[in-house]
């Protein structure tokens, strides 16, 4: 009888609830674009504003040394697709320092989201939030040099693709770098070689220079920039650069996400 009672009195164990599934990669980058694009909005206006006058001002100091339409292009070319290092790069080398440092790494790696959105959501909304600058950046550089408007479209590509490719750089710079002041100081070196590289005419540059302009994810970008501002653009080279750029975006947004999963369990 006792048993019964005893029997009777105990409680079930409740079954431990299974997890919440992971957030999906598409759900994920865009909840992780659009907050990272609402902080951007309100910390970064500043910021852009002085990136588009940089590129204004540096375009209106090389108009006495120009001297030529090839040079021209290069310096229009080259100043629009600054504005895309100055916050891509520079920037967001920078952001994902300063979150290492900070521990923020630690406040999305609770969250269910891939590692990929976390990265990729970033890198997307620092680089559409260049998109102003460097279209008025060009727009002006067009009329400074009275260089045609007509194939400017060709932003619509070489902004988002350089825009990754930098992107990519930038958050692995900031997240492989071991102190928050040595990912600031990438950023800056990184911005001054897309400045010095991508602006300055390649045919005035030595040719060991040329070598390391190369390898610089941006010349890419500047180099289909400028090709569309020629009277017969050749479509098949401005396809060629955009590929290249492509390419490299996704290998730098690719070692990005491995540096962030690396960061994120340390």
């Amino acid at each position: 009888m006792t048993g019964e009672r005893a029997g009777d009195g105990a409680r079930e164990v409740p079954a431990a609830a299974e997890l919440a599934p992971r957030a999906r990669l598409r759900p994920a980058l865009a909840a992780v674009y659009r907050a990272q694009l609402s902080r951007a909005r309100v910390a970064r206006i500043p910021l852009l504003f002085v990136a588009t006058f940089q590129s204004v001002g540096i375009m209106v100091l090389m108009r006495g040394v120009a001297d030529g339409p090839a040079e021209a292009r290069a310096v229009v070319a080259g100043s629009s697709v600054l504005v895309v290092a100055f916050v891509a790069l520079n920037l967001l080398a920078q952001y994902f320092g300063q979150l290492r440092a900070g521990g923020g790494l630690d406040h999305y790696a609770t969250l269910p989201v891939p590692p990929a959105a976390v990265v990729l959501g970033a890198a997307a909304a620092y680089a559409s939030f260049t998109v102003p600058g460097a279209v008025v950046t060009a727009v002006a550089g067009s009329v400074l040099f009275q260089l045609p408007l007509t194939n400017l479209w060709v932003l619509a590509a070489v902004i988002p693709l350089s825009g990754a490719a930098l992107s990519g750089l930038g958050a692995a710079l900031g997240l492989l770098a071991p102190r928050q002041e040595l990912a600031t100081l990438l950023g800056q070196l990184g911005m001054s070689a897309a400045l010095l590289l991508g602006v300055l005419p390649a045919e005035r540059l030595p040719t060991l220079i040329t070598y390391a302009r190369d390898l610089l994810p941006s010349t890419y970008g500047v180099e289909a920039l400028a090709h569309s501002f020629d009277a017969r653009p050749d479509w098949l080279l401005i396809c060629a650069d955009l590929g290249v750029c492509a390419a490299v975006g996704v290998l730098s947004l690719a070692v990005a996400t491995w540096a962030y999963r690396r960061a994120a369990v340390r």
